[in-house]
């Protein structure tokens, strides 16, 4: 072990919405909370342009701009903002131990996970190039800026189908884009997109480019992998829906998770089968994914973990 040892109270892994509220909630609590912050500090938000359904910002705010609002408060409040990641975690004993950036170990009393979960992409260039400028990976999130207008979604999952029958709503026409000749979702959702009238279907097509004018999006071009032919659709949307991984490879081993890695949390609360360890955020939800939820949970963890130590204090001084 490295001698290089620290100890603290109230150790956060991982920023964005869900770490950056635990990080306020214990401060308040003279938790004196020590975040580091990860690779991607802020999160999944510091990747996205126009944020519009986040309360309390009425012409909405750009992702970076309202996540450095999130770090300023929780600096403000006194928690100790650190850049760096952590590389392993040993949760054997108490304190939990965990090393960051390879070389520094810690010590920590309470640990809060909050590393989220990063979406799956297609993997072209077009894709990242065009990242905020009409591709998304969150149809709740940005179907709102294409309304009226009409949009592609690839995937064939229950995800994917929920977001298209969502796009439906707001959208003139939503192409959903299907590698293989069947869905992958359930009946319940298969019934639901094949009884939207403005939802066209492409099955055994994949996406080959993603089509722009440098500034926005304006098509797609797709492949029918049993003919091989090539089709460009005029869109001003593309929806990726192909799945999030949670950022949780780290903690396999010590934490239950389900088979995908998400965080297993006690259900009302945010406890992990470890003692002391506590998970918020994307990195324990694949159903709502929003930053308004995260934020919801970083208060739980923070509130959990200061009960914990509260219980724990009670016992050693009674």
């Amino acid at each position: 072990m490295s001698a290089d040892i620290e100890h603290v109270k109230c150790l956060i892994i991982g920023s964005g919405p869900a770490g950056y509220t635990a990080a306020i909630y214990a401060s308040r609590a003279d938790l004196k909370p020590v975040m580091y912050t990860g690779l991607l500090a802020g999160g999944q938000l510091t990747q996205t342009t126009d944020v519009e359904n986040y309360p309390g910002y009425p012409h909405g705010i750009m992702g970076p701009e309202m996540m450095e609002n999130f770090r300023q408060q929780a600096e403000r409040l006194g928690t100790d903002i650190r850049f760096g990641y952590v590389s392993s975690v040993d949760f054997s004993s108490l304190p939990h131990k965990v090393v960051v950036d390879e070389r520094k170990t810690i010590t920590a009393d309470t640990v809060i996970i909050s590393t989220g979960a990063s979406a799956k992409w297609l993997g072209l260039d077009s894709e990242q190039k065009y990242s905020g400028f009409g591709v998304s990976a969150c149809a709740t999130c940005d179907g709102f800026f294409f309304k009226g207008e009409e949009v592609a979604i690839v995937g064939a999952g229950d995800t994917a189908a929920e977001e298209a029958t969502y796009l439906a709503k707001l959208c003139k026409k939503v192409t959903m884009i299907v590698r293989r000749n069947e869905f992958r979702a359930s009946k319940a959702m298969m019934h639901r997109v094949l009884n939207t009238p403005n939802i066209e279907i492409l099955y055994n097509t994949e996406t080959k480019e993603i089509m722009g004018d440098g500034q926005s999006v304006t098509g797609v071009t797709v492949i029918n992998n049993v003919t091989n032919e090539e089709t460009t659709i005029p869109v001003a949307g593309f929806f990726v829906a192909i799945g999030h991984h949670p950022n949780t490879e780290i903690f396999k081993g010590w934490i239950h998770m389900d088979e995908t890695g998400y965080i297993k949390t006690t259900p009302g609360s945010t406890t992990t089968n470890i003692e002391g360890v506590f998970c918020c955020g994307d990195a324990q939800d694949h159903i709502y994914r929003q930053a308004v939820t995260a934020a919801g949970s970083g208060c739980m963890a923070a509130i959990d973990a200061e009960r914990y130590l509260a219980a724990k204090e009670h016992v050693v001084t009674a």
